[in-house]
């Protein structure tokens, strides 16, 4: 029998209180049952702070919230830390407000919000490509990679071999952006699991700290699956053909079919961190998406959005995620209206 621990659960090793194994402080003198472990991960944290390690940090101080009575002092106060350095991590990973007024990419200058769009883009592309390792991770994993061929089968008898392996890649670049997001929050996440016909997912192993984090996790995948489907369509554009433009229609759909605001879905957790007014934004811009479509999904997600924007909204505007949704929700219209004025219905 391991010392400090009884058949029925645990001693408190500070009055003798018999506990169950499930609790986190004891009931009778208040200590606190992981009381070790927390000071380890306190001095890991510090130190990777110290070190410009925000990950690592985020990381260490997740667990220790795993490890405390979500009413207690000590929790609330290591949230407030988690908040604060998660808002850091987002800093750093955001993306330069202005183009260069030096060095090579000064020219994008002189073509105003164009140019300043190509240079985030520019941006958001190298990010991506630079996580080369990142996405190669879930095709190490068993469990990722025999689902992803299980899927490309099941796409490969209605729409044939290539088609099914892009859309299956394009998927898996979605669901990597959230991975990514989730890694830079330092929440520890599983590899992408596809379901056969149905599409992928992620599974969190923590929960996100408040609704602009979760916003942010959300709107990761369908930034990523955008870039995806540009890359597509550029292939396609360069003589790739018209599997590589019809790659990038159906990827474009479905990363609009993501902004449904509803449930879980990428939508639904950007707008659960929107003001009322703010909703009503992000439903126009699904209406514009609307009119360069001329889809009926993205009308259909536009009206769930109009009926979202007359719900109670969140207290604080958050005008980070509402740029990023209004502006994927545009791109991945523009990019679905190119590709299908190559391939028409898919």
């Amino acid at each position: 029998m391991i010392p400090g621990s009884t058949e029925a659960g645990t001693i408190c090793a500070g009055c003798g209180t018999d506990m169950s194994r499930t609790m986190l402080s004891c009931p009778s003198c208040h200590r606190l049952i992981h009381a070790t472990q927390l000071k380890e991960l306190a001095t890991r944290a510090e130190g990777a702070v110290a070190a410009g390690n925000l990950q690592l940090a985020l990381v260490s101080w997740r667990s220790s919230l795993d490890l405390l009575p979500p009413d207690s002092r000590q929790h609330a106060a290591i949230a407030v830390k988690v908040a604060a350095l998660s808002a850091q991590a987002e800093a750093a990973g955001k993306v330069p407000e202005a183009v260069p007024t030096s060095g090579r990419w000064k020219w994008l200058a002189a073509f105003g919000p164009a140019g300043l769009f190509l240079w985030k883009f520019k941006f958001l592309l190298g990010a991506i490509l630079t996580k080369g390792k990142l996405l190669l991770l879930g095709w190490t994993k068993l469990s990722t990679f025999a689902s992803m061929l299980a899927t490309v089968a099941v796409y490969w008898v209605a729409f044939g071999l290539w088609f099914a392996v892009g859309l299956v890649v394009s998927i898996y670049v979605h669901e990597m952006g959230h991975v990514a997001a989730l890694r830079r929050f330092g929440i520890p996440a599983s590899a992408p699991m596809f379901i056969p016909g149905v599409g992928a997912f992620v599974r969190l192993k923590q929960a996100p700290i408040g609704p602009r984090e979760d916003a942010r996790v959300g709107l990761a995948g369908p930034e990523w699956g955008l870039a995806a489907a540009i890359v597509a369509a550029i292939v396609g554009a360069a003589g790739g053909g018209k599997l590589w433009f019809a790659i990038a229609q159906v990827g474009a759909w479905i990363n609009i079919f993501n902004l449904l605001p509803v449930w879980q879905l990428d939508g639904g957790r950007a707008f659960a961190s929107l003001t009322r007014y703010q909703r009503a934004v992000a439903a126009a811009a699904l209406g514009a998406g609307w009119i360069i479509t001329r889809d009926g999904l993205v009308l259909l997600v536009a009206l769930v959005a109009v009926a979202r924007a007359f719900g109670s909204g969140a207290a604080a505007a958050d005008r980070e995620t509402l740029i990023r949704y209004v502006a994927v929700t545009l791109l991945l219209a523009v990019v679905f209206r190119i590709a299908h004025a190559t391939v028409g219905v898919v």
